[in-house]
């Protein structure tokens, strides 16, 4: 089941919802709790019940591993504490990488010694890879002693709650929990207007943007798959659509998993923060995918050592972080090329950063020029690795880059051409080619790339527009020296208050992302 989908909007949810609220305010907070597990399986189990069987029993093992765990934190027997975390996490990555990795390795094996070898097919569970880092958290949080859980109902909302379950963020069980079990947990105007607004943003962004922009991508990266040459506007506009069509699609993703969530009185942490506004690789990860850079950071960067044991160790680290987040995203050899390449980046960027403070190199505030130029390095950087992360294969991927480059020449359609006046003797005589047909398409996708691209870098986010009513269990920063900032108009029109006038634009907004739901898509980070 979709949050894009007529099923869920206008039964799904508003069922669960009612029903939740009815038994906690007739029976208490444990029925409620037993009610929305069992909701929450529902939802998870209605692309495919077969998912249920692992999800449960994944689950039944984690509890019973974490009440160990606990156990022993609470006897101080931290030598068999350790060895026990050590068989949770192995168990869970075990099953993790049969489901998601063991066809691409077995290929690759196949190929490197001429081998053969065949599995049976394997279906990949859905958001195995968010409900098994989520598990690894708690288990490793009972061993520090952090939680305690010795409820399976409390422990399996904490896995199964619908509006996180599927493609984050990934919470801790101390995020969460305690949150449900408050004696204020009610139906409340407040968390219904707050929740239902940041829902239909939501709304807006994936079916409306992300998908009205898609169309733009989808045909240029299907050409590269099928080995056509891409010449040098071509291979941009499909890329940079793609770059679009991603951040409208997790963006809208992450706001409608926080407005459900806030229906039910649940704050989530914060998982997307403008992440194209970042003037550098590190502040793009502070800001993309949240909660799984701080898992990064708290379960591979950190016990590999982090930053403390010399510069060689940590630029070690941080590639070896980034592959396997890389990997993480996909059993594919373009997911870890995409995860090297900001590996990196990242090397290159806290390089940079030390190299400044040696050569005592001080940037102003007021550098605007600089900052441009940061910001376009990112950006650019950002954009190559989205053509791994989208292509089919290393050789879509290079048929892309080829003709990013401009390898295969520089043409734009006769038609925009011709518009241009003098200037098309001039391009003429920079080498720059005209062909017949796909004007139109030329032009729809520079102005939808150009649009969306103003919106991310200048227009508040959803969490700013909101931040009068504390819409994530974090607080928004934006920090001028890091990031290009919301255009200050814009921010001070753009602050979402409980009257008429906001109440007639969200209705708006959730007429045209309820009547674009007859086409249907799954959420791209769904596949992960």
């Amino acid at each position: 089941m979709l949050f894009n989908s007529y099923e869920f909007i206008l039964a799904f949810l508003p069922i669960s919802l009612a029903v939740f609220f009815f038994i906690v305010s007739r029976y208490g907070h444990e029925p409620g709790i037993v009610w929305l597990v069992s909701a929450s399986l529902f939802f998870y189990g209605w692309w495919n019940p077969i998912y249920l069987v692992l999800i449960v029993c994944s689950m039944l093992f984690n509890f019973a591993v974490g009440k160990i765990l606990a156990r022993h934190h609470t006897n101080g027997a931290s030598k068999h504490g350790k060895a026990l975390l050590a068989f949770g996490i192995s168990a869970n990555l075990g099953v993790l990488g049969y489901f998601k990795y063991a066809n691409f390795f077995v290929s690759n094996f196949n190929y490197i010694a001429g081998a053969s070898f065949q599995l049976e097919s394997i279906v990949l569970p859905l958001a195995i890879s968010f409900f098994t880092f989520q598990q690894i958290t708690y288990l490793v949080d009972a061993y520090k002693g952090i939680t305690k859980e010795y409820k399976f109902s409390h422990y399996a909302l904490f896995v199964t709650f619908f509006p996180q379950l599927i493609a984050g963020p990934i919470v801790h069980h101390g995020e969460m929990l305690p949150q449900f079990m408050t004696k204020k947990l009610r139906l409340t105007l407040d968390n219904i207007s707050v929740g239902m607004t940041i829902f239909f943003i939501g709304l807006f962004k994936k079916v409306v943007l992300a998908d009205g922009v898609a169309v733009y991508a989808s045909p240029v990266f299907g050409k590269a798959a099928e080995g056509e040459t891409l010449t040098f506007f071509e291979a941009w506009g499909g890329a940079l659509a793609y770059t679009m069509q991603l951040y409208f699609d997790f963006s809208g993703y992450s706001d409608m998993a926080i407005g459900v969530a806030r229906l039910f009185g649940i704050v989530l942490p914060l998982n997307f923060n403008s992440p194209y506004k970042a003037t550098s690789i590190a502040e793009f990860w502070r800001r993309w995918h949240i909660t799984l850079s701080r898992f990064l950071r708290d379960y591979v960067y950190i016990p590999l050592g982090g930053n403390k044991k010399g510069q060689i160790r940590r630029y070690s680290n941080l590639l070896t972080t980034m592959l396997i987040g890389g990997l993480w995203h996909g059993a594919g050899w373009t997911f870890v090329i995409w995860g090297g390449l900001h590996g990196m980046y990242l090397v290159i960027n806290h390089g940079w950063q030390k190299m400044r403070k040696i050569l005592n190199i001080k940037i102003g505030r007021a550098s605007l020029m600089f900052k441009v130029v940061a910001w376009a390095i990112t950006f650019v950087s950002v954009v190559i690795g989205w053509v791994f992360f989208r292509a089919s294969d290393l050789g879509a991927a290079i048929a892309i880059l080829e003709g990013m480059s401009g390898l295969n020449g520089i043409a734009i359609p006769n038609a925009i051409a011709v518009q241009l006046g003098g200037f098309q003797s001039m391009l003429n005589d920079l080498g720059v080619g005209f062909y017949l047909g796909g004007g139109e398409q030329f032009l729809y996708t520079y102005l939808w790339v150009i649009g969306l691209l103003i919106v991310a870098l200048f227009m508040p986010n959803t969490q700013e527009i909101m931040r009068n009513f504390s819409p994530s269990f974090d607080a928004v920063e934006s920090n001028a020296n890091t990031s290009t900032q919301t255009v200050p108009v814009f921010g001070r029109l753009l602050t979402w208050s409980p009257t008429r006038t906001w109440g007639v634009i969200i209705a708006v907004v959730a007429g045209f992302g309820l009547l674009s739901l007859s086409s249907v898509s799954e959420f791209l980070y769904f596949q992960f």
